[in-house]
């Protein structure tokens, strides 16, 4: 294909659409997304760059029993911080959402290395969120108070001397997808001579 042509055009055009289309989804349906197509989601993310090539991610896929004792853990803190009645909403809320991945990342002595390897983490979830949008499949980023919880770093085998979450990443088909808008170009853009 030659560069600058129509077809070249186009294809940055429908990638482009992939980009700006991605939206966080908070209700999906209630059907499973494939494990293969999981699966290589998280080989797309791990090509995400990253200073040194350090990989400092790790992913884990949580299967049932993990998810089950996330949901009696968040019900547990939002007791604690806001109530019962609004535990079991949020606990509801939670034990819907049909697939779950953790991301942590690798601790560094070196501040400067742990800050470019959660830059590199980061733009692995976003690696992760594009692949699965661009198959129909819909995710959400949380990074509230669970993610540094001793408990949730107990149920999931995470040994806090060593690496950190990212985030929890929840994802399956969409139910609603919501609309959005950003700001102009010309708000966020600065052009130097």
């Amino acid at each position: 294909m030659e560069r600058g042509s129509a077809a070249d055009r186009q294809s940055l055009r429908e990638f482009g659409e992939v980009l700006k289309g991605r939206r966080t989804i908070n209700l999906y349906l209630d059907l499973e997304v494939p494990r293969e197509l999981v699966r290589d989601a998280i080989e797309a993310a791990t090509w995400a760059p990253n200073h040194h090539v350090t990989e400092p991610w790790r992913f884990i896929l949580m299967g049932s029993d993990a998810v089950a004792r996330t949901v009696d853990l968040v019900r547990e803190i939002t007791a604690a911080k806001k109530g019962a009645e609004f535990a079991e909403f949020k606990a509801k809320s939670w034990a819907e959402k049909p697939g779950w991945l953790t991301v942590t990342c690798r601790h560094s002595e070196d501040p400067l290395l742990e800050r470019e390897d959660y830059a590199a983490c980061s733009v692995a979830v976003q690696n992760f969120m594009l692949y699965l949008w661009k198959a129909g499949v819909g995710s959400k980023w949380t990074s509230g108070d669970i993610t540094r919880d001793p408990r949730f770093f107990e149920i999931l085998g995470i040994d806090a001397a060593a690496e950190f979450v990212v985030g929890m990443i929840w994802f399956g088909y969409p139910r609603v997808t919501p609309q959005q808008s950003r700001k102009p170009l010309a708000d966020v853009l600065t052009e130097l001579p």
